[in-house]
């Protein structure tokens, strides 16, 4: 781990300028790669350290998060779809606050751009969402990248802990039932 670090960092310092560029351009092709913010965050850490990290990587997600906004904007299908997901997620009635959404941001396994259309829906104009954006990405960065930074002091063996015993707790804490609604027994077209 220590060799590839290396490695990295001598080639950071022979394209010192490129490399933030690419890194904010990959926060950017990232909806399409299907690659986690959190995963591209910790990356930033593990290469650029806490602080340039941070800054690259909030730099990235707000400039996501722009895109996809006006993106939103152009797609009335897409901003249905993802709004009838919020629905399935939050409930149909719920409004969710300012720190409800900066807690579902820095959530690993709530999708990005979902808690994107949540601050579309709580904000009147581009202007309140570019400020609330910028405000709900500030933990994302700093959160995920220190964990990369963190990531960089430990050896293989500890990080393969910390992940199967993240998946072990991930399993337990599954939900032990299942529901099954009316519906899916009785269907309305087959009744008489």
């Amino acid at each position: 781990m220590e060799n590839v670090m290396t490695w990295v960092q001598d080639t950071l310092s022979s394209y010192h300028y490129a490399a933030p560029m690419l890194f904010i351009f990959f926060h950017l092709i990232r909806p399409f790669l299907f690659v986690p913010v959190a995963f591209i965050c910790i990356t930033g850490g593990l290469i650029f350290g806490l602080t340039y990290g941070a800054i690259y990587s909030l730099i990235g997600v707000t400039l996501s998060s722009l895109i996809f906004y006006f993106l939103i904007r152009l797609t009335p299908a897409l901003f249905e779809r993802f709004h009838r997901l919020r629905e399935k997620m939050f409930g149909r009635h719920q409004q969710l606050s300012f720190p409800q959404v900066l807690l579902l941001r820095v959530t690993p396994f709530i999708h990005f751009h979902l808690v994107s259309i949540c601050l579309i829906e709580m904000t009147r104009n581009f202007k309140e969402y570019a400020k609330l954006s910028i405000l709900s990405n500030v933990p994302l960065a700093v959160l995920y990248t220190s964990f990369g930074q963190w990531f960089q002091a430990l050896h293989i063996h500890h990080v393969l802990v910390l992940l199967t015993s993240i998946l072990v707790i991930f399993y337990m804490l599954r939900k032990k039932e299942i529901v099954m609604k009316w519906e899916d027994f009785f269907t309305p077209g087959l009744q008489k």
